[in-house]
């Protein structure tokens, strides 16, 4: 039965559950992307745990560096997690219901660490302007009670946001037709869906999101300009990768990051292609919270080192 056989006709309803369609596929393509979601799922656990516990065991990886990077690999615990394990469920059954408390639930979890995420990544960016444009005022400028301020800012201002969103949207009617054709309940869809006034909801939405947005970009953009200028004068070419290697992975994680918000929100696709979006979406929500560990971990060789060490431990304590 296609999508739009599904969609009543008849005069719109008061509902409690929406219908979640996912993507559709035959027997054989579900259990292929069933099997795929659960093994990104378990890898994307095991990096962002991995990075955590080196973190929290590993002497010369606390650092405010390091400190950022095991924060936001909570952050990509908790999206993946709000995601993933009811998208398999969907997956497996060629879509579920859900009520609508249900519903904001998930998308307040889903809001809270993105915002939170996009937060701290704007943080590791002045953490590497300091480290590279002010080397020798970085430990007096980045110490432990700074970046722990600016780590629970974060995720006080990101739970906030989320709960604000999350309140306005619970106040709201939801009407016919009850399917969503996304993998999970996003914020556009549930705002489709609803028979209320959504004025004062999209104007929040509207005064939260693109000020954030706006300066958290503007930010990037100017360390970045700082710590090219920085990295230009150095003399030697040595040196001058040297000092970049320093920000190569924060910077290929925030343009995997921003680039897949831009993609969504920013520009979305026209109706007609709501593949397309689901396929965003997906590389959103699943596949970046797996590259994050993926590229610091490729990219930096003191988390190889300690790596190495940790697995060398486990070898001597089996021997």
């Amino acid at each position: 039965m296609s999508f739009h056989q599904m969609i009543p006709t008849h005069n719109q309803s008061t509902i409690s559950e929406f219908f979640l369609l996912g993507f559709q596929l035959q027997h054989r393509s579900r259990i292929i992307l069933f099997t795929t979601l659960l093994l990104v799922y378990i890898m994307t656990l095991t990096g962002n745990l991995l990075i955590i516990i080196l973190v929290s065991a590993t002497q010369y990886l606390r650092s405010p560096m390091y400190f950022f990077l095991s924060q936001l690999s909570s952050c990509d615990i908790i999206l993946t997690t709000s995601i993933i394990p009811n998208l398999l469920r969907i997956t497996l059954h060629n879509g579920i219901p859900m009520s609508v408390s249900q519903c904001i639930a998930q998308l307040n979890f889903f809001c809270f660490p993105s915002v939170t995420e996009c937060l701290l990544l704007t943080i590791m960016s002045y953490d590497r302007y300091v480290a590279v444009c002010k080397p020798l005022h970085y430990v007096t400028i980045m110490n432990f009670p700074f970046c722990l301020s600016l780590v629970v800012f974060s995720w006080i201002l990101g739970f906030l946001l989320a709960l604000i969103v999350s309140i306005l949207l619970s106040n709201l009617t939801f009407c016919n037709p009850k399917y969503i054709d996304h993998l999970f309940c996003d914020l556009v869809p549930l705002v489709q869906l609803s028979c209320s006034d959504t004025t004062v909801l999209q104007i929040v939405i509207y005064l939260i999101g693109v000020p954030e947005t706006v300066i958290e970009t503007v930010f990037i953009i100017s360390t970045y300009v700082c710590i090219f200028c920085a990295v230009h004068r150095i003399s030697s070419t040595t040196g001058r990768h040297k000092a970049f290697s320093t920000c190569s992975s924060h910077l290929a994680v925030v343009c995997t990051y921003y680039g897949t918000v831009t993609a969504i929100y920013i520009f979305p696709s026209r109706e007609s292609s709501s593949g397309i979006n689901k396929i965003v979406s997906l590389i959103y929500t699943v596949v970046t919270p797996l590259l994050n560990p993926v590229i610091y971990s490729l990219k930096n060789q003191e988390i190889k080192t300690a790596i190495k060490k940790l697995l060398n431990k486990k070898k001597m304590l089996v021997i």
